[in-house]
């Protein structure tokens, strides 16, 4: 599980009673450590700036107690971004029709990076259209990383509609 996934499962309970999940926690080690927790909504909005706050203080009360991490560190609380990793299975369908990039290991037919279009999960297997027209099955378990790909139709998506009002105030 490693001391990521032990922190994960610890903090877990708190931030999901928060209304809030968590996405992906990592240890950095350079420059600084720094202990980073990515959080999004529970209904998989993003999270805005005071909400990290309200997160980070709730985690670092619970760090403080429970102690996992030796040694000094630094915590960071942000929200996924718009290019946001693809960490769980689910996250894999959600936004399937978008641009991704994936690395796994061991390799896959000699190939250790992969791009395309993501057309989701199939039989535990994240399924890529690439470039060239063909398709790449990647074994999820062989995922080392994963996430969105900035493009137009992402921000486009993953912007919220305007207001009407605003719209005809800047006519």
């Amino acid at each position: 599980m490693g001391l990521a996934g032990e922190i994960e499962r610890l903090i877990n309970p708190t931030v999901e009673a928060m209304g809030f999940r968590v996405v992906r926690v990592k240890l950095a080690t350079h420059p600084r450590r720094t202990l980073q927790v990515m959080a999004e909504r529970s209904d998989g909005g993003p999270v805005v700036v005071d909400e990290c706050a309200r997160i980070s203080r709730a985690v670092s009360a619970l760090l403080d107690v429970e102690d996992p991490v030796p040694g000094a560190y630094d915590l960071e609380v942000s929200s996924t971004g718009i290019d946001r990793p693809l960490v769980r299975p689910e996250d894999f369908d959600r936004f399937a029709g978008f641009e991704a990039v994936a690395t796994v290991d061991p390799p896959q037919n000699g190939q250790r990076k992969f791009r395309g279009k993501l057309l989701g999960m199939v039989d535990g297997r994240v399924r890529l259209e690439l470039e060239d027209d063909r398709q790449a099955d990647l074994p999820f378990d062989a995922i080392q990383e994963s996430k969105l790909v900035l493009t137009d139709e992402l921000v486009e998506a993953m912007t919220p509609p305007r207001d009407s009002e605003a719209d005809e105030k800047t006519e």
